[in-house]
């Protein structure tokens, strides 16, 4: 009978063993899965940061660069800033230019696609 309850004591271990392993394993794979979630997010960042900075600074007055991050009435209203002011307003989209490509890219991406921080 001693042997038996070792049999069942051992089967009962490995049981646990073997699940325990497969939370790891599926613990790991989510773990995975959300890592390469954010780094696709910062790569993403990472073009759109280019693609702004350097339309702020060509085409800044337009507010193109407004739109590509997301920020539909920031965009307009740099538009509506532009006409108003007979494209004097065209340095803030410059500024912001130089500023979008100093940033790292984890900075920048903090900063204006998860805080959505509108202006500079």
């Amino acid at each position: 009978m001693s042997e038996e309850n070792n049999k069942d004591t051992f089967d009962n271990a490995k049981e646990s063993v073997e699940n325990a392993a497969d939370k790891i394993g599926e613990g790991a794979k989510e773990a995975a899965g959300e890592i390469k979630e954010e780094w696709n997010q910062v790569t993403q960042s990472e073009n759109k940061k280019m693609i702004a900075g350097i339309l702020a600074i060509v085409i800044g007055s337009l507010g193109i660069h407004k739109f590509i991050l997301g920020y539909t009435q920031e965009g307009i209203l740099q538009i509506v800033i532009t006409f108003v002011t007979c494209g004097i307003g065209g340095i803030i989209p410059l500024i912001e230019g130089i500023i979008y490509l100093t940033k790292s890219d984890e900075e920048f991406y903090q900063t204006y696609q998860v805080n959505k921080k509108g202006w500079f």
